[in-house]
């Protein structure tokens, strides 16, 4: 038997007026997400403990089948583990994002969270200066893909009352760089940021060809190092990982599954849906799971932009579902677990704690239905209040 688990991150949305009342999943075009509904067990699930923040990290760990109740100590050490970056005691690991602020009118805006979705090549760039610059024995910048990048900090300050940025977009953020509630030295450090990255090649050649600087870090998500019992432990399986996102694969690395690294893949509508499908199928043609996630479909949501998250869902079913259902059929009895890991929902364009859609599918026993895979069809159907029981659901029956 084999197991696939697919994510499409933040399509969970809330009704809209410009969909005449129907949220992006009732209105796109997914006819292979929409099979999978009619045939197998539908419903809603809660992929966010109670007391826990609506990330993709919770979610996500969850959706793995592990209670982030018991496992999570944090976002950014589950990115550390998919970079190699072994944490020891003592060692903070925080997400350290680059993004482009706007100083205007005496306060400061949170203008682009991902500063653009900047390019690995040119972030890296930036990354290595501000080691050179900021780093030291017990601080130490790692680069990571596009935006997305590591700080490790000796003895850093864990309590922080760090903020997501994209939680802030086209917000001020002038509380949290004052230095409250912990953020001393996180401001500090992020103000240091500012004179290294403002003048950089990098960012001049980005200005130059009409895209937004990166013209500060974020630092957020911090924690320490998690242990998870892997899924050869806990079932004698064992498989891939197959994401754009080092969370994603830092999840794989700790519950033992490969993290596959795709060229070309990268967290937005331009990924390489084509190499993320065959780097699944040809995981499982050597072990027994893949976990194969698509960030797009989150990324649109935080930008606000309709077109293009109903765009992203439709490519996750038409470009990653419907050929990895079709390879699926030529490597025999088969399951598969379809969930979106949280609500992002075009609104409000940040984590929602809502219970999200899910399908448990069986090759070998398709059922007869009439839903197709959105909210309000997954309402009416089987409610599990704890996401991570889901993969012992699919492993051991449903």
């Amino acid at each position: 038997m084999k197991y696939l688990i697919l994510v499409g991150d933040g399509m969970g949305d809330l009704p809209l007026a410009e969909l005449d009342g129907r949220t992006p999943l009732q209105a796109a075009n997914t006819p292979n997400m929409d099979r999978l509904a009619r045939e197998g067990v539908l419903g809603l699930t809660r992929t966010v403990p109670p007391g826990k923040e609506p990330g993709s990290d919770t979610a996500n760990m969850s959706l793995l089948g592990y209670d982030p109740a018991i496992y999570h100590t944090g976002r950014s050490p589950i990115e550390a583990a998919s970079m190699g970056v072994d944490l020891a005691p003592g060692e903070i690991a925080f997400r350290c994002n680059l993004v482009t602020l706007e100083h205007s009118a005496g306060k400061t805006v949170m203008d682009n969270y991902s500063a653009g979705h900047i390019d690995s090549e040119a972030a890296a760039r930036l990354i290595e200066t501000l080691d050179r610059e900021l780093g030291s024995e017990g601080l130490r910048f790692y680069a990571g893909v596009s935006y997305r990048h590591l700080l490790v900090w000796k003895d850093g300050p864990l309590r922080a009352a760090t903020v997501p940025p994209h939680d802030r977009s086209g917000q001020s953020v002038d509380d949290v760089l004052s230095g409250g509630d912990g953020l001393e030295l996180v401001a500090e450090l992020t103000r240091a940021s500012w004179p290294l990255l403002k003048g950089h090649p990098a960012n001049a050649e980005r200005l130059a060809q009409g895209m937004p600087a990166a013209n500060s870090i974020w630092l957020w998500g911090q924690g320490t190092k998690p242990s998870f019992t892997t899924y050869q432990e806990r079932f004698g399986l064992s498989g891939v990982a197959v994401s754009a996102v080092d969370l994603i694969k830092g999840l794989g690395v700790l519950a033992g599954l490969y993290p596959v690294e795709v060229p070309g893949a990268t967290g937005w509508l331009d990924t390489n849906y084509e190499g993320k499908v065959a780097a699944a199928l040809a995981g499982l043609d050597q072990g027994q799971v893949a976990y194969v996630h698509v960030e797009a479909p989150d990324e649109a949501s935080h930008g606000g932009d309709l077109k293009l998250k109903m765009q992203a869902i439709e490519d996750f079913d038409r470009l990653a579902v419907g050929p990895l259902l079709k390879g699926l059929a030529q490597v025999g009895p088969h399951r598969v677990l379809l969930a979106t890991d949280h609500f992002t929902p075009i609104s409000t364009r940040t984590h929602g704690t809502q219970p999200v859609p899910y399908v448990l599918w069986d090759s070998q026993n398709p059922r007869q239905g009439q839903a197709g895979f959105n909210e309000a069809d997954a309402a009416q159907g089987r409610r599990e209040p704890e996401a991570h029981r889901l993969v012992e659901r699919l492993v051991e029956g449903f």
